[in-house]
């Protein structure tokens, strides 16, 4: 009897921790400077459940995965984290780990060289005498595939490096990693980008094994198709936001769509479009190859043409080709790039930028501070830089005519600094792009090229951009721009053409320009 008596309360016990979340997060709340990424977020994650996890670029799933990842530390946001009913307050990722949370990016962090065996077991090798015993390394690495992979590891070398991988199997070792450290959560950041359509039914087939055997799994992606074929729940935010949680099997993506941007199907606010001029920049079937991964590419196929006065929009999820695009419109391409390009009808060659100034292709690239301005130097210098050669007689610049072409672009776009002496450093964000806009106007460009042209700015200047798109094009200029503040597009843009996985997945144009019809076609969802 007394043994009976021990044994009940030690069952119950058992059976309240199996009934416990995987993972709570409690009111969670995260703040940058200006900016509010999470907001009073309260969600759970149930062992042996695959969540999705959406919403549009910058909602704050980024941010919510490294507060559970252990990215951001403790003390760094507000709100509890509880794995297996118990509350945790991670220093690091590594403090996360040892809890039974594991990350696994969509940037791969396997090390190419070194051997597959030492890539399941970095940091946690085992040893004798301190010294790594590579007999055991084996047996336990094979162990580890062998959990993952079943009778297919038997056929890994495990003495191979790592680099000479598919990205699929890539994506595995990931994840086996995560379960040698007996993760109970596995979080997947968009999993398949890279992947083959066999690579992601292998993946898939690895997740729903791993969630039979009891494993917990929150998958991120802008796929809805594939949230729809493997999550049980899905959990939407929005501008910081859980918005709500769905049945992942049986609710429509036109739905988790609208919760996504917070506009219903009817929306229609595009007024009919305005006429323009000719064809300024025409490309005809653009491609830019992966740059490590020579088999795929980042653009596909792409055609468009933009007319004096029109401004034509990218738009599309993170990773679908929108910087890579006008990179490779500017000659700065990180990979070797495929098409025709037209300049006011005259075929170009843009190898690099110098032959984009020169066709009159001006860029305003998506960071400004790294790509877009020297920060050192004055607002004077940076308003020039473009224009030096023609400011320049013999070598020699020319500083009055500089100087009077530096306070034409200071009233022209109402750019607020101390003086022209002023370090561009010291300007406000929305004053810093401004400055990048106009040391291309000097030159005259025939198609603009702007990348998230209002990153990081102010409303007040946010504004002011918009005003000075609007009489760019008014004067006949091009614009091509890449943004995914949608609000921002449906704004600005004369057409959208939307990107998924480098390939164009359609055009919309006047009214057909909404939020909604761009989320629709960015994650492939089926109207």
């Amino acid at each position: 009897m007394i043994a009976t008596a021990e044994a009940r309360p030690a069952e119950r016990k058992s059976q309240q921790a199996q009934r416990s979340p995987a993972v709570e997060l409690l009111a969670i709340g995260k703040q940058f400077p200006g900016v509010r990424a999470l907001h009073d977020v309260s969600l759970s994650i149930e062992p042996g459940e695959v969540l999705g996890l959406v919403g549009e670029n910058g909602a704050g799933k980024s941010t919510l995965i490294k507060i559970l990842g252990g990215v951001y530390a403790a003390g760094s946001f507000r709100g509890d984290v509880l794995v297996g009913g118990r509350p945790q307050a991670f220093r690091s990722t590594r403090d996360a780990r040892r809890a039974g949370v594991a990350v696994v990016h969509q940037e791969l962090s396997l090390v190419p060289e070194m051997s597959i065996a030492d890539n399941l077991l970095l940091g946690r090798e085992p040893s004798r005498f301190g010294i790594v015993d590579p007999v055991r390394t084996l047996a336990t690495a094979r162990d580890i595939l062998r959990r993952v992979l079943g009778k297919e590891a038997a056929a890994i070398d495990l003495t191979m490096p790592a680099g000479h991988l598919g990205v699929g199997v890539q994506q595995i070792l990931e994840i086996a990693r995560a379960l040698a450290d007996d993760a109970r959560v596995i979080i997947l950041d968009e999993p398949t980008a890279a992947l083959t359509d066999g690579e992601i039914e292998r993946l898939f087939a690895l997740v729903r094994e791993r969630r039979s055997a009891g494993a917990s799994f929150v998958y991120i992606s802008h796929r809805l198709e594939e949230i729809a074929a493997l999550c049980d729940r899905v959990a939407v935010l929005r501008d910081g936001e859980l918005v709500g949680v769905c049945d992942g099997k049986t609710t429509p993506t036109d739905e988790i769509v609208a919760m996504m941007t917070g506009k219903d199907l009817a929306e229609a606010t595009r007024p009919a479009r305005k006429p323009f001029g000719a064809p300024v920049l025409e490309v005809e079937h653009l491609s830019v190859a992966h740059p490590s991964l020579p088999a795929r590419s980042v653009v596909s196929d792409l055609s468009l043409t933009v007319h004096a006065g029109e401004v034509v929009a990218l738009a599309g999820a993170m990773g679908s080709g929108r910087t890579a695009a006008l990179s490779a419109l500017f000659g700065v391409a990180r990979s070797a790039v495929h098409g025709t390009i037209r300049v006011d009808g005259k075929r170009v060659s843009l190898r690099a930028p110098a032959d984009a100034i020169a066709a009159g292709v001006a860029f305003v690239p998506e960071d400004r501070k790294a790509m877009g301005l020297v920060l050192s130097l004055s607002v004077a210098d940076n308003l020039a830089l473009s224009a030096l050669g023609r400011m320049s007689k013999l070598g020699v610049v020319d500083l009055q005519r500089a100087e009077q072409a530096a306070l034409a672009r200071l009233r022209d776009l109402s750019i607020k600094a101390p003086g022209l002496d002023a370090e561009v450093a010291t300007l406000s964000g929305g004053n810093q792009q401004k400055v990048v806009i106009g040391k291309w106007l000097e030159l005259g460009p025939r198609v603009l090229l702007l990348d998230e042209p209002t990153r990081g700015v102010d409303v007040g200047a946010k504004a002011e951009i918009y005003r000075l798109i609007e009489e760019l094009t008014a004067s006949g200029h091009a614009v091509l721009l890449a943004s995914s503040d949608l609000p921002e597009v449906v704004r600005l843009a004369d057409r959208v053409i939307v990107l998924r996985e480098g390939r164009a997945a359609g055009t919309l144009e006047g009214e057909a320009i909404t939020q909604l019809a761009i989320m629709q076609l960015a994650v492939g969802a089926v109207s």
